[in-house]
Order: structure tokens, then C-alpha cells, then sequence
């Protein structure tokens, strides 16, 4: 079998490429009759995935290695290379929409793909190619900037993943100075950032007006396919979390307060649960890696023959090391049917956290890579989340194996966390909401504007005076503002599916898991709304349901002595 760093990478020439599209797009047009059709979608899939490959692998080892000079040089050819492709993707969707033999395809297919090319078209134009060239270059420069972050503290140098166990430490002094060195990266670059983000905005907003928008608000929408919900709808959630979230969060960081012992909680105080030191994996990675094998195996079948594929073909990089980018992501190798699992462990809880997150996305991929259609195989984000979410709490039964006797520790900050997460993650989308909305913001009004808003999702976040903090720039440390806007709200969306998930596997686990089966074998083949029914969930959007979920919670958590923990 073929491992990981043997799969091949070969650059793609695009004059060639065109040429092998377009006689492949040809057989399909002439095709007489809908079974001819669907043989040459399939011979134009087989040839996009293989285009996906490419540039997959080129993103994995780019990011693995930013100090590789030549999968960097790679990454810049595909940021100029995509929206070329994706003009050759409009034509294969214009073609699918106006074949004479739609409504067989339709049949066969699913009504979802044609859904996916009206979006796609509405959204590309060959005019805005070199503006999508643009954006993917200034992207590729913050994440590049973000990665090249070497601090020091202490007396050594750390990256961010790196540093980032320091805002965990039992001395609040050792907490309190690693925020602020790792501000201070950030605060270096301040400058830089901003520029960043103001290129950003314009060239989106710009590529939005030529393709007919009034702003980059709807075409952002339609980016995310969004096919179920609209701004309205987001709007509404928004207000259902600050009626009954942020109170309940305000509340959790006050008994937080008193279980660590502070008068007053600080930012740098957030990250630590216990007096007694936080929950933390008590081994090596190769440690949590052969407790992760355990687990999957004795979770089910299935997760065990997805975990062995895992294990067998190397398609993990976990440990954070110099020169590697920042985060953690999953994402699928289509001509080897492999997910690969990135991240950045770095001794906290937030190992185990990934093994479960980014092993759910994993293993969705895994449970749907034979589904014949690359837009099947990745849903919409917000239904993906509720995959990797979901096997967080479908995996608690096995976190002995990792915290031992800090099992409990583990349970109570993780499903408090998830709550305090929420209120955050709609205030960086109703920012973008802002953001978009006022192209001609200067970066001073975009702070400002973030300030605003942690007032009303975070009333009670503290920067003790951190100048770059209370300057309102700590949005500048969130990725997916600046690489996949608005690509934030799926995270809350999902944990409150997630959330139902969490109840149910407590009261009706057989029946929870076999939903959640169901659900990643669906893969993308609905919309989000569609997915959510199927898996026997109530929408996040109906109003009650956030309620009704994080009740349940608050009396599970008010449940717990967590003074005692």
C-alpha cells in the first residue's frame, strides 16, 4: 500500500489541462443520450479529481514545511492556477444546467450537484479571474506571516502553538506574560495585518461589484452555499445566543473566577479551568496515538477500519514544530480516497481534542469517498462541523484512557468550553457581516467595531491593559476571517447540532450513533437544513432550540461539583 509521502505530485500545465477539459466537456455536450451523459460526467470528475490531488498535496506540504522552497513555489502556482480552473469548473456546471438530458442526471445524481451549479456560476466570472488571483496570494501571505512567528520567552523561541500551553500554566505571572509575548508578535505586525485585511476587503468587494453584487455580502453567501438559510435567518440565531447564551457564559467565567481563585478573571486567566492545573494528556503524542488506535477500535466497525487506514498510510501530521504553519485542519486526497489530518499538538487537552475533531471530518471523508460525485464528497461547512463536533462527545466514554484521573476535569471543560466558544464565534460573524458591509472602513474603524462587539458577545472579557488587545485587533489572530470569510457561524451552528448529539448519546447512544452514521455517509449530497432532518436533529434556527439545548447543559454542568475537581 501506498503511504502518504508517496504519493505523487505533478504539476499541472494549464494549457494542457484545457485542452483534455475541453474534450472532455465535448463528449458530454454530444452525448445523446443520459447514459452516454453520465459516463462523460463521470470521465470530467475523474479529471477534476485528479486536479483536487494535485493541489492538496501542494497545500499539505506546504503547510507541513513552509521552509520548503519548493511545495511554497508550488502553493503560489496553484494560487494563480485555481481560478483558472474554477473558469473551467463554470463551464462544466453551465453545460450540466443546460444539458438536454437534465432531468435523468437529476434523477440519478440528485437535485444538490445542480443546486451547487447555479451557485458556482452566479459567483465566477472569467473578469475576475485575476482579482481571485488576488485574494488567494494575500491569504497565502497571512497564513505565511502567522506561521513565521518565532517568539521569545523565557529564554527560548516558540512559535504560537508552541506558546500556547504557557496560557494554561498554574502561575498566573507565566500566564499573563505568554499572552502578552504572543500578542506581541502580533502587535509587531500590526501594521502588516491590517494591510493585509484591507487589501482583502477591497479586492472582494470589487470582485463582488463585477459580478453584479451591491457588496461582497451576498456573494460571500453564496461562496459558503448557503442554500437554506440567508442573513435573516443568521440574524435571528445571533439573537437567540445573546438572549440565552452570553448570560449563561458570563456566569460559567464567574464560578471559573472563584474555582481558580481570582477576584477579578482576566484574559490571560480564561484559558485555566482548575486551581489544580488543567486537564492535560498524561504522554508522548505516540502515546495518544496508540490510545486513539483503542478508542476507534472499540468505538465501532467502523471507526476501527477508518483509524487503522489512518494509522497504515501516515496521514496524520500532529506535533507542532519551527516552520510549520499554525492550527489544524482535515482535508481529503481524492485519487487516494485519504483523508489527512494536520495539526499542532502541543501537550494540552487540545491534542485530545483534535484527535476527535479533525478524526470526525476524517472520518465522514472516509464514510462517503465512494460517493461517486466530488461536490458529495465535502458538505456545506456548518454541516461538516456537526461531523467533527458530534465525535468529540461520541468519543467522552473513552477520555480515561487519556486524562486518567483527570477524566472528569476534561468533561466539564470541554462541554463548558463549547458553550463559551458561542458567543464568540457569532461576534467574528456579525464583524465580517460589518466589515462587508462597509467596504471603506478604515482599519481603525474595523477595531473600533470589534470592540463594540466583544461588549456585547464577551461583557466579560479583561485585557488588563494589553495595548494590542484593548485596541480591538484580536480578530487578527483568527484565520478564517482573513482566508474564508464568513466561514465562521457553521462552528456555532454545528455545536448546537452537536450539543443534541451530546444528549442523545447519553439517553439513546445506539440509536444517536446510528444517525450520526447515516449522516456521514450523506456526505454533501444535501443541504445543510436537509442534512440537520436527517440525522433526527432540530434546526439551530427554530426558535427554541438553542433554549432547549443548552438547558440541558447548564443543569449537567451545574450538576458537577467543580470545586472539588
Amino acid at each position: 500500500m501506498e503511504k502518504f509521502e508517496d504519493y505523487t505530485y505533478v504539476r499541472p500545465i494549464l494549457d494542457e489541462e484545457k485542452q483534455k477539459f475541453h474534450r472532455l466537456l465535448e463528449a458530454f455536450t454530444a452525448a445523446d443520450t443520459a447514459q452516454e451523459a453520465s459516463k462523460a460526467l463521470e470521465a470530467i470528475n475523474r479529471f477534476r479529481n485528479r486536479l483536487d490531488t494535485m493541489g492538496n498535496l501542494v497545500y499539505i506540504r506546504a503547510s507541513i514545511d513552509t521552509n520548503d522552497e519548493y511545495y511554497q513555489q508550488e502553493r503560489d502556482y496553484f494560487d494563480q492556477l485555481r481560478p483558472e480552473l474554477e473558469a473551467l469548473g463554470t463551464e462544466f456546471y453551465h453545460a450540466l444546467i443546460d444539458s438536454p438530458h437534465r432531468k435523468e442526471l437529476e434523477e440519478k445524481w440528485g437535485p444538490q450537484l445542480f443546486r451547487i451549479a447555479d451557485y458556482s456560476i452566479r459567483r465566477f466570472s472569467p473578469e475576475v479571474i485575476s482579482l481571485l488571483q488576488e485574494e488567494n496570494k494575500l491569504t497565502s501571505e497571512y497564513s505565511k506571516l502567522v506561521a513565521s512567528a518565532q517568539v521569545e520567552f523565557r529564554g527560548d523561541t516558540y512559535t504560537l502553538a508552541q506558546l500556547a500551553p504557557f496560557t494554561e500554566h498554574s502561575d498566573r505571572k507565566v500566564r499573563k506574560e505568554s499572552v502578552e509575548a504572543s500578542a506581541g508578535f502580533f502587535e509587531s505586525h500590526e501594521a502588516q495585518l491590517d494591510n493585509i485585511y484591507d487589501q482583502l476587503v477591497k479586492v472582494r468587494h470589487e470582485t463582488a461589484v463585477k459580478l453584479g453584487f451591491k457588496n461582497f455580502l451576498e456573494l460571500g453567501y453564496l461562496r459558503m452555499e448557503r442554500y437554506d438559510y440567508d442573513t435573516d435567518m443568521v440574524a435571528a440565531f445571533r439573537k437567540q445566543v445573546r438572549e440565552n447564551i452570553v448570560p449563561l457564559v458570563s456566569k460559567l467565567y464567574k464560578k471559573q473566577a472563584e474555582r481558580i481563585g481570582v477576584e477579578a478573571l482576566k484574559y490571560y486567566d480564561e484559558n485555566f479551568e482548575f486551581e489544580s492545573g488543567n486537564a492535560q494528556p498524561k504522554g508522548s503524542p505516540a502515546w495518544i496515538i496508540e490510545n486513539g488506535r483503542k478508542m476507534y477500535e472499540e468505538l465501532s466497525d467502523e471507526t476501527n477500519e477508518f483509524f487503522r487506514f489512518m494509522l497504515q498510510r501516515n496521514l496524520m501530521d500532529l506535533e507542532a514544530k519551527k516552520g510549520k504553519e499554525a492550527g489544524g485542519y482535515c482535508t481529503f486526497i481524492e485519487d487516494y480516497q485519504s483523508p489527512f489530518i494536520f495539526s499542532n499538538f502541543n501537550g494540552t487537552s487540545a491534542d485530545i481534542d483534535v484527535l476527535t475533531h479533525e478524526a470526525g471530518h476524517a472520518f465522514q471523508f472516509y464514510s462517503s469517498r465512494n460517493i461517486g460525485i466530488p461536490e458529495y464528497l465535502i458538505p456545506t461547512s456548518e454541516a461538516a462541523e456537526i461531523h467533527s463536533m458530534s465525535m468529540e462527545f461520541f468519543t467522552w466514554p473513552w477520555m480515561e484512557l487519556f486524562f486518567q484521573e483527570d477524566a472528569d476535569k476534561y468533561k466539564y471543560a470541554h462541554l463548558a468550553d463549547g458553550l463559551k466558544f458561542i458567543p464568540y464565534g457569532v461576534a467574528v460573524d456579525e464583524f465580517q457581516h460589518l466589515v462587508y458591509q462597509n467596504p471603506d472602513w478604515s482599519p481603525a474603524e474595523r477595531k473600533q467595531a470589534w470592540k463594540e462587539l466583544e461588549k456585547v458577545y464577551l461583557p466579560h472579557r479583561d485585557y488588563d491593559g494589553i495595548p494590542y488587545l484593548e485596541g480591538g485587533a484580536f480578530w487578527q489572530r483568527q484565520g478564517h476571517i482573513y482566508e474564508v470569510p464568513f466561514y465562521y457561524i457553521d462552528y456555532t451552528l454545528a455545536q448546537i447540532c452537536a450539543f443534541q448529539f451530546w444528549k442523545r448519546s447519553r439517553e439513546e447512544r445506539d440509536e444517536a450513533w446510528e444517525d450520526y452514521l447515516h449522516l456521514c455517509k450523506l456526505g454533501g449530497s444535501k443541504p445543510f437544513l436537509s442534512l440537520v432532518d436527517e440525522a433526527n436533529l432540530q434546526s439551530p434556527f427554530k426558535d427554541g432550540t438553542v433554549e432547549s439545548v443548552i438547558t440541558t447543559i447548564e443543569q449537567w454542568l451545574d450538576s458537577v461539583d467543580d470545586q472539588a475537581l
